[in-house]
């Protein structure tokens, strides 16, 4: 193969290399340029699970503390419930006995308080002790003294009555505060429910988003390892090409009608190597220089 045939058969071929080179150069900027982008993509979503997974825990702890305050409500409304049994129970029976007494209520009227009447009977003994009911006076003397202790009689019939209105008082405080008891626990139920339900979903939205990362991770490897490979491409291309351009300028530096014999074979072996794909080592380009 001559000098001729040598230029004919090289320049082609460094067109298509060139070609070569900068569709490989293009297409690895390419992917690379998606693989920037898959790691933006895959940074931004691992910053907002970092973000949920502090609320979340956030959320655990405000539900651990709802949890909390549930049990030391339900502990404080069940006191609450068992003193109000024994209250109802207690204004009951009260109830009970005064519908037993009723008959002998509906004849009671208005009395003095039982301590008033207490003084006023003490009194009368007292004057009795010292003599002034004497005669036809005693009669009155026991007559009043009759008369007092049916009024006491009344007048402590009348303060049980008042105790039912005192224990009914009790009784719807009581009420009250096991309905307000009741009233905390609810709240805090739900408070500790809506903190729950609220973490279940940013858990699955946490599921969700390191999904998203994990198939933008994939999606960078797979961009790197297309970016890498025709990086390799566009290197062996680029070495190529120099090989090509280094041997047309050996070419150039030949000296014209100098007899080719083994030299020019061993040109054409070089030339071989070169279209059939393979680089040359610096020896050798060096070589074709020399010749």
């Amino acid at each position: 193969m001559d000098v001729s045939e040598i230029r004919e058969a090289i320049t082609p071929r460094c067109s298509s290399i060139e070609e070569q080179i900068s569709y490989n150069r293009e297409e690895r900027d390419l992917w690379n340029a998606k693989v920037r982008k898959l790691l933006d993509q895959r940074n931004e979503l691992n910053r907002q699970v970092k973000e949920l997974i502090t609320e979340v825990q956030s959320l655990k702890s405000l539900r651990d503390e709802a949890n909390g305050s549930v049990r030391e409500l339900k502990e404080i409304r069940s006191k609450l419930t068992q003193e109000l049994k024994i209250i109802r129970t207690e204004f009951r029976e009260k109830i009970s006995e005064k519908k037993e007494n009723q008959d002998k209520k509906e004849n009671l009227k208005k009395t003095r308080s039982p301590s008033i009447i207490k003084t006023e009977m003490n009194r009368l003994e007292s004057l009795y002790e010292q003599g002034k009911f004497l005669g036809k006076k005693e009669r009155d003397y026991v007559l009043k003294m009759k008369n007092l202790s049916s009024e006491l009689k009344q007048a402590k019939e009348a303060d049980r009555n008042d105790d039912i209105r005192t224990l009914k008082i009790k009784l719807r405080d009581s009420e009250r505060k096991q309905d307000e008891a009741h009233r905390n626990v609810k709240k805090a139920v739900s408070k500790a429910q809506e903190a729950h339900d609220l973490m279940a979903e940013l858990s699955d939205e946490v599921d969700r988003l390191r999904s998203e990362a994990n198939n933008a991770q994939s999606g960078v490897t797979r961009a790197k390892r297309e970016a890498d490979s025709l990086h390799a491409r566009y290197i062996v291309s680029l070495r190529c090409i120099h090989s090509m351009q280094d041997l047309l300028k050996a070419i150039d530096n030949r000296s014209k009608g100098r007899d080719e014999g083994e030299e020019n074979v061993e040109v054409a072996d070089l030339m071989t190597r070169l279209m059939s794909g393979d680089t040359l080592s610096t020896e050798e380009i060096m070589a074709l220089q020399r010749n």
